[in-house]
């Protein structure tokens, strides 16, 4: 249950178009519902402007099934993450408006009705193609809480002169995530050029020296660039969701 839903619920009770059991049974589920595997948090929309997200690895697909039902039940905006082809399948038969990018590897159930997107923009930017799906999950999650985000991909270090050509692009952007395995460098480049703040992502591509994104990790850390903050390896979740808050905070002032 979001904001505009409770508050169309104490409306309709205001003006006894319904009787108060009705409304105790609607809010019966607040704030969480326990599924005996799982207590599903229906009250986080309300606290955080966002329902719970759901991580599928160690579940089984059974258990997201029930989670997606359950939240599908009350009208929540569904973000499943690190799903496969075959969650996503059985997740369609239950609500057939579920949407799959096999590269973020997600799937989103957005509620009927246009939602607003923000004026502020936010930029996914990687350092390769192989960053891509990291990206992605990042994109989709930036998207999916509302910010109307872009992107643009392969312009690492390595080939500086794609990213330069893009300065237009880079200015148009209130906040930016940088995905970048290998070096990681990229994000201090950034760092170095814009004045927005920029997210940081390493990635677990590159060769043994990389130590599965321990030495982009650390690059990142290390930045000498101001306004940069990083996020756990691979955690383009994370850093699409934190994007997005920082997004919204530059909509008052529009």
């Amino acid at each position: 249950m979001n904001r505009d839903s409770l508050k169309k619920l104490l409306e309709t009770l205001y003006q006894q178009k319904i009787q108060p059991e009705e409304a105790l049974e609607a809010l019966r589920k607040l704030p969480y519902e326990d599924l005996g595997f799982a207590q599903i948090d229906h009250h986080r929309d309300l606290r955080k402007g966002f329902p719970e997200v759901i991580y599928c690895p160690g579940k089984t697909i059974e258990q997201i099934c029930q989670i997606v039902e359950r939240m599908s039940a009350v009208g929540s905006t569904i973000l499943a993450t690190r799903a496969n082809s075959r969650i996503y399948e059985q997740v369609k038969k239950i609500n057939p408006r579920a949407q799959y990018n096999p590269l973020a590897r997600t799937i989103v159930i957005e509620p009927e009705g246009e939602r607003k997107k923000t004026q502020g923009k936010v930029l996914i930017i990687t350092a390769g193609t192989a960053d891509i799906p990291v990206a992605e999950e990042a994109l989709v999650t930036a998207q999916t809480l509302g910010s109307t985000a872009e992107k643009l991909y392969d312009v690492g270090v390595a080939g500086i002169h794609r990213l330069l050509d893009k300065r237009a692009l880079l200015g148009e952007a209130r906040v930016i995530i940088v995905v970048a395995g290998m070096d990681g460098a990229l994000a201090s480049v950034l760092g170095g050029l814009v004045d927005k703040p920029i997210i940081a992502v390493p990635t677990s591509v590159g060769y043994g020296a990389n130590f599965a994104g321990l030495a982009s990790l650390l690059t990142m850390l290390n930045t000498c660039a101001t306004g940069v903050a990083t996020v756990n390896i691979d955690n383009g979740f994370g850093a699409g969701y934190l994007a997005h808050k920082i997004n919204i905070l530059g909509e008052h002032d529009e």
